[in-house]
């Protein structure tokens, strides 16, 4: 606070000048400037690949049977026949550019934009928001694949683990009264991320999710 008894001309003399207030903004502005340009350049470095993976599809079949992973909806059995199966999932993805170019003369991907994918993550989550893995939802896990998406590539991957059968909460869905159907369900989201990178190096990922439903179903030819 200032003192009242303070000459006027001392508390003048604190006061910022014109030509000091104008380089004080100047100042200001260089370093928001060169904040915006160094967040810019992170996040040019963080994604330097000029190609993307767009998922086209991802389907699912429900392990110990023979129906072929198209539906986009998984129905997973906890038990089947007496054993546990993993669940294999099938994903479908193509190629395409962060300039994609014009109509009169298109981008077309040459062999350094091909994106091979080494690998993917799936975490399960429920809409009610109780997310605890290994108490309301399976735990998340990484798994290994290599598929390289020339133009459109599809590949398999595990989407359910045969371990995470034995594992709570799906371990609690079996039927205790032998009655076939499980008479409890657990329907969650499976969110997988792909991971890879383009023939230069350069990481690329894509995202992509599918309904999960978890029971005790009948057993395939059961009456």
């Amino acid at each position: 606070m200032w003192d009242s008894n303070e000459p006027a001309r001392q508390r003048q003399g604190t006061r910022r000048s014109p030509m000091g207030h104008a380089r004080w903004v100047a100042c200001v502005g260089l370093a928001l400037s060169l904040g915006a340009s160094i967040s810019c350049n992170q996040g040019v470095t963080a994604s330097r690949s000029s190609t993307i993976l767009v998922i086209e599809r991802i389907g699912a079949a429900s392990g110990g049977t023979t129906d072929d992973p198209i539906p986009t909806l998984l129905n997973s059995d906890v038990l089947t026949n007496g054993g546990v199966f993993p669940d294999i999932g099938r994903v479908t993805m193509r190629l395409a550019f962060k300039d994609p170019g014009t109509s009169e003369n298109p981008a077309s991907p040459t062999s350094a934009n091909w994106v091979t994918v080494t690998g993917y993550r799936v975490f399960y989550r429920r809409t009610d928001g109780r997310n605890t893995a290994g108490v309301d939802v399976p735990y998340p896990f990484e798994g290994g694949m290599t598929m390289t998406t020339i133009d459109i590539g599809t590949g398999e991957f595990t989407l359910i683990r045969a371990q995470a059968k034995l594992e709570a909460p799906l371990i609690a869905l079996r039927s205790q009264t032998g009655i076939p159907g499980g008479a409890v369900a657990l329907s969650v989201i499976a969110d997988i991320t792909f991971f890879g990178h383009d023939q230069t190096g350069a990481a690329v990922s894509a995202d992509g999710s599918i309904g999960v439903n978890f029971a005790d179903f009948a057993d395939p030819g059961a009456v």
